[in-house]
């Protein structure tokens, strides 16, 4: 399957949403005011957040203009052209070390998928030919270092752990430290999950971001939070409070598969600045797809 094709599947629900409110405005018998009023409101109700709809009906507006558009039916492949836009408007690409291994940082709260994206993500750089190693950083959550291990005999890659309720930065010191003696090429690195306390999370990931700069000179080369789909604009809360907490780099969207939320990728993009680097598209130890802003907006919009 390709990646279009993935985004296509994976994408169904939320699909449904965007042009189930939509089709009746794309079936209207001209191209006047109420159009843009419906479409605003189909936006709103697609989780995509007030500024980021505003700002898409009025660029939607303008291309309609700049094509002569006069038929509503003629709108979606305008609605796609702007998707593109404000997700274009950050890199999805990784930021690779150039000497010695990178070093990801995977952060966000419990639940939202953050053990099952990082052993997807060693199982895609693994069949890439990477050699990965991960560090179980979560020591305070019961049974997240057995789920890491776990994930890490699927994905088939080594884990360097030590007990529950030992010091995370130690785990990634030591990590890090196994890495560049055996010639790794990536460490995905897991963090505490933990939001209800953010003066404590914030201190404990500056001191596991200076242990991992101390241990590898530019180190962490991305610091990536997991988000959970499903839960629409409770995404973009936890993109808010993360991003007071710690340096990100980026966005993996778990879970895209399951929700009619989908919509909600766009806001995190275009009000944050964040770009979303990596999607969930499915249960599968493959289903991990680097983010793709054409293939998003072709999918969503079905052009």
């Amino acid at each position: 399957m390709g990646i279009f094709d993935k985004f296509r599947k994976g994408l169904e629900k939320s699909r449904s949403a965007v042009l189930g409110r939509l089709a009746g405005v794309f079936k209207a018998s001209r191209l006047d005011e109420t159009v843009y009023e419906e479409m605003e409101e189909a936006l709103l109700a697609s989780d995509v957040g007030v500024e980021t709809s505003l700002w898409m009906v009025e660029r939607v507006r303008k291309l309609a203009r700049e094509k002569k558009v006069t038929s509503p039916e003629d709108l979606p492949a305008c609605l796609k052209q702007a998707m593109e836009e404000a997700l274009e408007s950050a890199d999805p690409s990784m930021n690779m070390a150039q000497d010695g291994p990178t070093i990801v940082m995977v952060v966000g709260v419990n639940g939202a998928g953050k053990t099952t994206s990082i052993g997807k993500l060693a199982y895609h750089y693994r069949q890439q030919g990477k050699k990965v190693l991960l560090a179980a950083g979560d020591t305070f959550r019961a049974a997240a270092i057995e789920q890491l291990v776990s994930w890490g005999e699927r994905a088939g890659v080594e884990v360097v752990r030590h007990q529950q309720g030992a010091d995370p930065a130690a785990v990634i010191f030591d990590g890090i430290a196994a890495a560049k003696s055996r010639k790794y090429d990536i460490v995905l690195c897991d963090t505490a999950g933990r939001l209800h306390n953010k003066a404590h999370l914030m201190a404990e990931l500056a001191k596991v971001s200076k242990v991992a700069s101390q241990a590898l000179p530019g180190a962490p080369h991305e610091v990536l939070l997991v988000v959970d789909g499903t839960t629409g604009q409770n995404a973009l809360t936890q993109t808010q409070m993360f991003s007071q907490v710690a340096p990100l780099t980026g966005i993996i969207v778990t879970k895209l598969d399951g929700t009619a939320k989908g919509g909600v990728v766009l806001p995190i993009v275009r009000e944050y600045g964040l770009p979303v680097k990596w999607v969930g598209l499915g249960e599968q130890l493959d289903d991990m797809e680097p983010f793709s802003a054409e293939s998003f907006a072709s999918a969503l919009c079905d052009v």
